[in-house]
């Protein structure tokens, strides 16, 4: 059986937009990574698949690669573009 972590996503812009809410609590399966979580958000909101391939992503105050595995009790920002540009 495997674990299951437990992380915090911050939501801004778009994803904020969207979810209507500042951050979530996900219960995650060992192994997801950073993208994982993004493509969470997109298959509950596809509206937001436009923007898979131009938000960056930070883990813990720092950004990260989109295979970064994440840790029980991670803090997971995604960072849109912010609008205009």
């Amino acid at each position: 059986m495997s674990n299951a972590n437990t992380v915090t996503v911050k939501l801004f812009a778009v994803y904020q937009e969207a979810y209507k809410v500042p951050e979530l609590m996900l219960e995650l399966p060992d192994g997801t990574t950073v993208a994982g979580v993004c493509d969470r958000l997109i298959a509950e909101h596809p509206e937001l698949a436009q923007f898979r391939e131009i938000t960056r992503f930070g883990v813990n105050l720092q950004f990260v690669e989109p295979d970064t595995i994440l840790q029980d009790g991670d803090e997971v920002v995604l960072i849109p573009p912010v609008s205009g540009g």
